[in-house]
């Protein structure tokens, strides 16, 4: 796909987004592929009145955790407000400021992209089996998990700060799971693991790191600038289960990409995978209890900070159409060569 030299529209910056993402999906294209078409199979067996309702995007999109919001897909953009939890708040004080900005690009999804969430998950059991586990564990395990998310995302107030961008008149989208698609790539080159699937596009190439503990791990990730940056500000990468002197043996990034964090289950099927440690951004204690239980080793490299890794893999390509990124909301913006 060709995009302007100078500028873009919101449609070609979306675009990009969507083919960045399935570029670094873990599935890989003909993994997306056959998610597409049991979407469409889906579709063609509702009836008139059902297919009302129905958000025809997702035949063409991959991941209904990331859409356009608010604003003409053809207008074009010099200058981009990007952050990862942008809020009516921020939006307000770049009113009040009188910013020229021509799109918001958040992280996070809201409206109907924040409630469609769960269904981003399924790529959890994709990833799993990629890793050795068979797909229909990995599938049971999700199951629930992904109805949990469900239930709790349905109350929320999904449009709040949509609206804000309305009445600020400034168009608004948000990049989830594709950015997150991109700091896993990220991550797994980076500790390329020598056992994991070339197949699948989840190893890396020259394998210059392959850290033999848990603490060379640490140091690895403490040299990537955003978590340089976030261990200055005390919330750099940690070890959450296990020890500095712990052998990592097979690294794999999980609870990187796929929506949000998985089900605890999870975690003793990669242990039968032959997996010796996990890189996430978070983790909740009873799923680190039962990493411990397990004898699995977990770093957790920053929630924040990953999410800026991915959000800059993607904004370097739009600096490089001369597209100003003012950067807000917790993002450590950084620029690669």
């Amino acid at each position: 796909m060709i995009y302007s030299i100078v500028n873009m529209t919101i449609k070609q910056i979306y675009n990009l987004a969507l083919e960045m993402g399935i570029g670094a999906d873990p599935r890989g294209k003909r993994g997306i592929e056959k998610s597409l078409e049991r979407e469409k199979k889906r579709y063609q067996k509702l009836s008139k009145d059902e297919r009302e309702f129905f958000d025809r995007e997702r035949l063409t999109n991959p991941y209904a955790d990331t859409r356009i919001h608010f604003g003409d897909p053809n207008k074009s953009i010099k200058t981009i407000l990007v952050g990862v939890d942008i809020e009516a708040g921020e939006i307000a004080l770049i009113k009040a400021l009188n910013k020229d900005i021509d799109l918001i690009i958040n992280h996070h999804p809201e409206g109907k992209a924040l409630a469609a969430l769960d269904d981003v998950m399924h790529l959890q059991a994709d990833l799993m089996a990629a890793y050795g586990v068979p797909i229909n564990v990995a599938e049971g395990v999700m199951k629930e998990r992904i109805e949990q998310v469900s239930r709790s995302i349905a109350p929320i107030n999904h449009m709040q700060v949509i609206d804000a961008a309305k009445i600020a008149n400034i168009p608004m989208m948000n990049i989830h799971t594709p950015c997150d698609n991109l700091v896993f790539r990220f991550l797994q080159n980076l500790m390329d693991p020598p056992a994991t699937p070339r197949k699948r596009g989840l190893r890396g190439g020259r394998g210059k790191k392959q850290p033999e503990t848990v603490g060379e791990i640490i140091e690895i990730l403490r040299k990537i600038p955003e978590y340089k940056i976030a261990t200055i500000n005390n919330a750099g990468p940690r070890i959450f289960a296990g020890s500095p002197e712990n052998r990592a043996g097979k690294i794999v990034a999980f609870d990187i990409t796929g929506g949000t964090e998985g089900a605890k289950e999870i975690y003793p099927e990669l242990v039968k995978a032959g997996v010796g440690t996990v890189i996430g951004m978070h983790m909740k204690d009873e799923n680190r209890d039962e990493a411990i239980k397990n004898h699995l080793n977990v770093v957790i490299a920053g929630h924040i900070s990953s999410d800026s890794i991915g959000m800059n893999l993607f904004l370097d390509k739009l600096a490089n159409k001369n597209i100003k990124i003012i950067p807000i909301s917790g993002l450590i913006r950084v620029r690669r060569k």
